[in-house]
């Protein structure tokens, strides 16, 4: 007989529900969210486990690994794919989140997420943090311009590191105001620093990172966008095309198609959204400020022409994701094609330009 085990897990406790391969109930518990609770409770069962279900999760990398070491079969699930089960269950509570985990355990019919290693999860965590800071100076410097501009005073666009100094000379001929803003600017001063403390540290891990280093050979691919790619696919081995690797991100449209209705929608945005942002970013520098010729700039200002700006940004974002996974593969650097080629501009080259 085969057992499989359903895990739903919350902050504080974990609900747990383990059924037959019948789908018949065998056991239920709770336990605390701690890898050696959730151990000495599936122990205690005694039941040969087939395979063992968390949805993903802020907890769930964490516990995953634990309960691998440990030598529990441990699967990683989506948790759009868990959810639209659930969706059909009348009332949610953690139970019925256990029950339908096991069942989807029992069944097979779910999709395994890949759970990144720890020193990933690291980078993407210090990526975020940085990314956090900058969005907060972002809104302190709004509210001080508008405060500003309520006294008749624009502030204009200086630069970041002149906007605290700006800000002072402007205000400094009305006591009130000066007061008033005085606060906002010594905290974003300490933001500007810890800001750029971050930033160094992206900085010092692509310096020392060597894939990150041959990402970069891209046009409009820099440390921020390498290190995002690279934390985000973790394990190149695990896309079986490089051309998946765009639809991972969320870069490729929806779809919906049935019967005679057949409609192709917006790109997707399913996926990291930071790695997303991140190549979205890379693929406006090349087809903008990008110099050098290359066949990938050529074929986006081409689609630039025809469809706009906007959708020639998402379609090299997705190129480049592909192109980015075949470096990273291959181990080469990017190949820039040949100016004066036939089909220097034909997507079927750009796909093998690395």
């Amino acid at each position: 007989m085969k057992y499989f085990a359903g895990l739903d897990v919350s902050l504080k406790e974990t609900a747990i529900c383990v059924v037959d391969e019948t789908g018949q109930i065998m056991k239920e518990a709770r336990a605390a969210s701690e890898p050696e609770a959730l151990d000495a409770l599936l122990s205690t069962l005694g039941l040969p486990l087939e395979r063992l279900g968390l949805e993903a999760c802020s907890l769930t990398a964490w516990l995953h690994g634990e309960l691998k070491a440990a030598g529990w079969p441990a699967i990683c699930i989506e948790s759009r794919q868990a959810k639209a089960v659930m969706g059909g269950m009348p009332n949610k509570t953690d139970r019925n989140d256990a029950r339908a985990i096991a069942q989807i355990m029992r069944t097979g019919w779910f999709r395994a997420v890949h759970v990144k290693t720890s020193t990933c999860r690291s980078w993407r965590s210090l990526l975020v943090a940085r990314r956090t800071v900058l969005n907060e100076m972002r809104s302190i410097e709004n509210v001080v311009r508008a405060i500003l501009r309520e006294t008749g005073v624009k502030l204009g666009t200086p630069a970041r590191k002149d906007f605290i100094v700006r800000a002072r000379d402007l205000a400094g001929g009305d006591e009130g105001l000066a007061r008033m803003i005085e606060p906002l600017l010594e905290i974003l001063a300490t933001m500007q620093r810890e800001f750029a403390r971050l930033t160094k540290q992206v900085l010092d891990i692509v310096r020392d990172e060597p894939v990150c280093q041959c990402l970069m050979s891209a046009p409009g691919v820099g440390p921020l966008t390498a290190l995002a790619f690279r934390a985000t696919i973790d394990e190149p081995e695990r896309f079986g095309k490089s051309r998946n690797v765009g639809a991972h991100l969320g870069l490729t449209p929806r779809r919906y198609q049935s019967g005679e209705t057949d409609i192709q929608g917006r790109v997707s945005r399913c996926g990291d959204e930071l790695a997303r942002t991140a190549l979205y970013e890379a693929a406006h520098s090349l087809l903008v400020r990008s110099k050098k010729w290359s066949s990938l700039r050529a074929w986006g200002m081409m689609i630039a022409k025809r469809r706009g700006m906007a959708r020639a940004r998402v379609a090299v974002a997705r190129k480049l994701a592909t192109i980015l996974h075949r470096m990273w593969i291959d181990g080469v650097e990017f190949r820039f094609g040949k100016e004066n080629g036939s089909n220097a501009c034909s997507p079927k080259l750009i796909a093998v330009t690395a």
